[in-house]
């Protein structure tokens, strides 16, 4: 009996202790690279393949400029392309930016990048949302996109935020981009990523950016925005509108994240070490590029394999192969030393469904484990990227953080082995509710999820059946009705709209 009434008050005790929350046990940044699907001679294999592709084969439709800042660093002319020698690639590599940081506003929310630890963040460009009160995709607007960013804004497990849909509602590509980079520093102090349509946007959105930061050049001191840019074309050429994107960029001081975004069976090969050889090439192209016109750049090595289904041509964001090709991705950028990017989390599924479930987890863990520095499209992405949730955004937060969890794995030491705790309970008690121990160990090994169902079937039904797709539609209601950040003041506010046109 004794055991017995023991055995209520340590279910008496985590009850209690559950309504405390404990730190989070599995932050972000946690260390990556677990999983390697290539082993060491077939990493020199693709490789080698890529250094040989861009030797012989090299870039087509190189932009004057380009072509002649590539030069001056080493590459040579051959026809109308132009080829970079191994020793180029090499020394690009070697002058790489192998770390550094992504501010953020708040300081306390800057990453560093690189190394062995993992940052999930948002991606994409989707033009449609999943509307919470219908339930079906409608166009995506700019009001969504302030939505988005002050709902990740108090999420946790999502690092850093780069516009998740494109507000079709805008008239033109100069109001996209100034009220895309409005919501983005106006609804969070993260890390924030953005694109530029065109290089005429850069310079006079970089004096919004210097408005936030406190003056004329502060921007460029301490940059919290990063670029992303796609300035390879697969198969194997340029992009002179990105290129000179870059250019600009590079020019005030914001770090990139070099984008190639092959696809499989239609502008890279079927096979996937083909693949891997080919996208890898293209990526060595941008960072050679980099090279060029600023060694050490801050530069993400963005390889991101996409797979098309080859039956339909239609783009397959959650399938196995995905999460094999990324993991592989990020192996190879770690291998290099290089501050890696890939992608995961771009289910096809358009629902909150068992698909949606399978196809995150599955890729998200895998780009962990495989290692990426940073792991793009992991929050809130659905339709294979055509759409966007706010849904997703929290159940990807709390899948993220599981990730996490992995990640940190076992400690094993003296105390977490508890040799004596364990003869102790086994001579005592006979269980190890309510012990020191067990009290330790719930505040530092365990993550707790807010949205997962844990319940006993019998009170689950009487609290009517829930499904995971309205618990999260509740919170990020909830989210949306009391957190409204106020990141700009009122002077900076008018500042920039007496600055900058087109603002809403």
């Amino acid at each position: 009996m004794s055991i017995a009434r023991k055995r209520s008050g340590g279910r008496r005790a985590k009850a209690a202790q559950r309504a405390a929350p404990p730190p989070n046990p599995c932050p972000p940044g946690q260390n990556g690279g677990q999983y390697k699907p290539l082993n060491e001679v077939q990493i020199e294999q693709i490789y080698g393949c890529a250094l040989q592709l861009l030797d012989g084969l090299g870039m087509g439709e190189v932009p004057d400029r380009l072509r002649n800042d590539l030069l001056l660093a080493g590459a040579v002319v051959s026809g109308d392309r132009v080829t970079f020698p191994n020793a180029l690639v090499e020394d690009a590599i070697a002058q790489a930016a192998k770390t550094f940081v992504l501010h953020g506003r708040d300081e306390n929310r800057s990453i560093q990048v690189g190394g062995q630890s993992v940052f999930f963040g948002s991606g994409g460009a989707a033009v449609q949302t999943l509307d919470m009160g219908t339930g079906l995709y409608r166009p995506s607007t700019l009001q969504d996109l302030h939505d988005f960013t002050r709902l990740q804004d108090a999420l946790e497990n999502i690092s850093w935020f780069t516009r998740c849909c494109i507000a079709t509602d805008m008239p033109d590509e100069w109001s996209l981009d100034v009220n895309t980079l409005y919501a983005l520093v106006r609804g969070t102090t993260k890390p924030v990523g953005t694109a530029f349509t065109l290089a005429a946007h850069v310079t006079p959105l970089v004096e919004m950016l210097d408005l936030v930061a406190g003056g004329e050049g502060a921007f460029s001191r301490r940059p919290f925005v990063k670029a992303h840019i796609s300035p390879v074309i697969s198969p194997m050429r340029y992009g002179a509108d990105a290129v000179d994107v870059l250019y600009e960029c590079i020019a005030h001081n914001i770090p990139v994240s070099c984008i190639t975004a092959a696809q499989s069976g239609a502008t890279a090969p079927a096979t996937l070490a083909g693949f891997l050889a080919q996208s890898l090439a293209e990526t060595l192209a941008s960072l050679v590029m980099v090279h060029a016109i600023k060694p050490g750049h801050p530069m993400v090595f963005s390889n991101w394999p996409f797979v098309i289904d080859l039956r339909s041509g239609a783009f397959a964001g959650g399938g196995a192969e995905v999460a094999l090709m990324n993991a592989a991705s990020a192996q190879l950028s770690n291998w290099l030393g290089l501050p890696s990017g890939v992608a995961s989390s771009m289910t096809d599924a358009k629902a909150i469904d068992a698909q949606y479930g399978v196809e995150k987890g599955m890729t998200a863990l895998a780009a962990a484990l495989g290692g990426g520095n940073l792991i793009y499209e992991s929050a809130g992405m659905t339709a294979s990227l055509l759409g966007a949730s706010f849904e997703a955004f929290v159940i990807d937060d709390e899948t993220n953080a599981a990730a996490y969890r992995v990640l940190r794995g076992v400690e094993v030491n003296e105390e977490t082995l508890g040799y004596q705790a364990i003869c102790d309970t086994v001579l005592g008690d006979g269980h190890f509710l309510g012990s020191g121990q067990t009290y330790a160990a719930m505040e530092r090994d365990y993550y707790y999820p807010t949205l997962a169902d844990r319940d006993a079937p019998i009170t689950w039904a009487e609290a009517g059946a829930p499904e995971l797709w309205g618990r999260a539609r509740s919170k990020a209601i909830e989210i949306l009705n009391t957190h409204h950040p106020q990141y700009l003041t009122p002077d900076q506010d008018e500042a920039i709209r007496r600055r900058l046109t087109g603002l809403v």
